[in-house]
């Protein structure tokens, strides 16, 4: 009765849930009517035009027809149409797990609770498929499911199978065994284990290519459920622009100069190139603002080995491509975040630059369905890679650009601007030996001191030439500010060139140099005991000196209110003045007192408008 109800239904898809249940209930009908019903939807897919795999053909064949096929031992299909039906089924799950959040968004409401923040939970969230019902829609355990179809097709192919190996490590593992020795065998053999090699492999990239993705960027499968969680970026580690140093933190190394005989004893900073290049490099990656680092790292590791595989030789490197062609997978906009980040570890910085430009693309053709915020975001994750990948190539006008375009997107709370700088040092003392590359929160309090870390990289070298170049001394000095004193060794190397130098030019020192131990420096050049130092450092006389007007630049209401001096600032105060109250013109006297009378502002703030108000000036003199 079942089978004429089923032969009088017009409707394809409610035919084959007739015939389905008809399959189920009668286990020997299907090697009957199994091949031939999942055939029909698969042929329905096609003539119906479906833009996605996840369409409602697709998930009753793969989750519903196919595993009564491939499990019923009556039934025999050569494997060509086993691989076919494999590679449908992970087309499929991996789609239906990768899926966007706008698709889902709207029925997700009132099922938004804590436990869906983690990626391992996502297969709960309500996800309805067209032509389907919200509980038939529903997919659980969908990786396990595509796996067990692998090992149910490897077993009937015959492959070179080890149920005692279950773990992702063990499975590639077993498949560089396997890929070993692959050249020995015959045609057939050699198909069938190229064929075990490809889908073992490939679904072990995707799957852990998918995790990585999903802990660094949950934004893109989670949506507003993932506002709880840091978006990571991987970056060059550039920790020691600074220089390596024996500096005893406890005392200030300028006030030692002062004593010491001759400024040719200041200790230089180390110039060697910070991009790393010519090291070895170390595999290990630390994300300290991950709780689950261990296991992300991993899930890196084996998707980036796992590609490696598949591309080993020419011949899983040719079949792997058409796979991902027919897949459309250079339109998947995590597959592209994963790829790029992997790029990056590898050292191919121009590759990477390709990347990223490709992973802009595909941001912008998703653009109207971003979420709130997430744009922005995704922009400071592409141009502060940009800028990191151009830097590692010594392109460091690009490097710069990139960065001051970053700028415009950040938004600094002024009450974390000391805080970072107190923070930055503990982190990099701790993993600053271990690793090049680090997984960075992708926020604005922690992206900007890494910004100004490659700036001051780019202006480093270039201020530190034979060749003399105020401009791009007086910018490395403003931006050794930040995190000081770290750059306290650098900073002196500075002061040698300019006595070297006799005099130095800088118009923009009193807009945005506001470190007390700085400006006492300074102020102790113009002394006879400092070396009666010529400098130049006042743009407008007129601005500088009044107190009701602001320094140039600068806009009288992006001023912060500063406190009342404190003792220590007064008697530091006192100290700058005792040393240039003699013979020293007024007009610098005065811009030095109102220069200290700045130190309370946040130096996030000021460093920041430097960047903004500065952005022609820094270009040209990179130029």
């Amino acid at each position: 009765m079942l089978l004429k109800a089923t032969e009088q239904c017009f409707n394809t898809l409610e035919r084959a849930e007739m015939l389905l249940l008809l399959l189920r209930r009668f286990p020997e009908s299907v090697a009957q009517h199994g091949v031939g019903l999942g055939e029909s939807l698969l042929e329905a897919e096609n003539i119906e035009d479906q833009e996605s795999p996840v369409n409602c053909y697709r998930k009753l064949f793969v989750c519903d027809v196919l595993p009564l096929i491939i499990n019923n031992l009556d039934v025999r299909l050569p494997a060509a149409l086993l691989y076919k039906y494999l590679n449908k089924a992970a087309e499929f799950y991996i789609n239906y797990v990768t899926r966007s959040t706008q698709v889902e968004s709207q029925y997700q409401g009132a099922q938004d609770t804590p436990a869906l923040l983690s990626p391992s939970k996502r297969s709960s969230q309500r996800y309805i498929i067209e032509g389907l019902t919200e509980k038939s829609s529903h997919i659980a355990d969908p990786w396990e499911r595509v796996f067990k179809i692998l090992s149910v097709v490897g077993v009937r192919c015959e492959w070179q199978v080890d149920t005692s190996r279950r773990s992702f490590g063990d499975i590639l593992l077993k498949m560089k065994d396997v890929c070993r020795y692959i050249g020995n065998y015959d045609n057939e053999a050699h198909t069938k284990y190229k064929t075990q090699v490809i889908y073992s492999t490939m679904l072990v990239f995707f799957k852990n290519a998918f995790q990585y993705v999903s802990s660094i960027q949950p934004s893109l499968f989670q949506g507003p459920n993932a506002a709880n969680q840091i978006p990571l970026v991987l970056l060059e580690n550039v920790s020691n622009v600074y220089g390596d140093t024996d500096t005893d933190r406890s005392k200030h190394v300028h006030k030692k100069r002062k004593l010491a005989e001759g400024r040719e004893k200041t200790m230089s900073s180390d110039d060697e190139d910070p991009s790393g290049k010519g090291r070895s490099r170390l595999i290990t990656i630390h994300a300290a603002d991950l709780l689950n680092s261990v296991e992300v790292l991993e899930s890196f590791r084996l998707a980036r080995e796992s590609w490696e595989l598949l591309h080993s030789l020419d011949s899983l490197d040719k079949e792997f491509t058409r796979i991902c062609v027919s897949w459309k997978t250079d339109t998947w906009l995590w597959l592209r975040i994963f790829l790029t980040d992997m790029i990056i570890y590898q050292g191919q910085y121009k590759k990477a630059i390709a990347s990223l430009h490709h992973l802009a693309a595909l941001q912008g053709s998703h653009s109207q369905q971003q979420i709130p915020g997430q744009g922005s975001l995704e922009n400071q994750r592409a141009l502060i890679q940009l800028a990191a990948c151009h830097f590692a190539l010594g392109e460091y006008r690009f490097a710069c650009e990139k960065v001051l375009d970053l700028m415009c997107y950040m938004v600094l709370p002024i009450q974390e601007g000391t805080k970072l700088q107190e923070e930055q040092p503990k982190l990099k003392s701790k993993f600053r030996k271990v690793s090049e590359l680090k997984l960075w929160p992708c926020t604005s309090t922690a992206v900007m001191p890494y910004c100004l870390r490659l700036l001051l990289a780019c202006f480093k070298l270039r201020a530190f030439t034979d060749n003399r170049d105020d401009m791009a001394l007086g910018h490395v000095i403003v931006l050794l500010q930040h995190e000081w004193p770290r750059g306290e060794n650098l900073f002196l190397k500075a002061i040698n060139k300019i006595c070297q130098q006799g005099n130095f030019q800088y118009e923009n020192f009193f807009n945005y140099v506001t470190n007390i131990d700085m400006l006492e420096e300074f102020a102790y050049l113009r002394t006879q005991e400092g070396g009666k130092i010529h400098l130049e450092l006042l743009p407008n006389q007129g601005m500088l000196i009044k107190t009701s007007s602001p320094p140039l630049g600068f806009l009288q209401q992006e001023f912060i209110p500063v406190p009342q001096p404190s003792i220590q600032t007064a008697d530091r105060h006192h100290t700058v003045t005792r040393g240039i109250t003699k013979g020293v013109k007024e007009d610098f006297r005065l811009a030095m007192e109102r220069q200290v009378s700045r130190c309370g502002e946040s130096l996030m703030m000021v460093l920041h408008r430097f960047c903004i108000n500065e952005k022609i000036l820094l270009l040209q003199t990179l130029a």
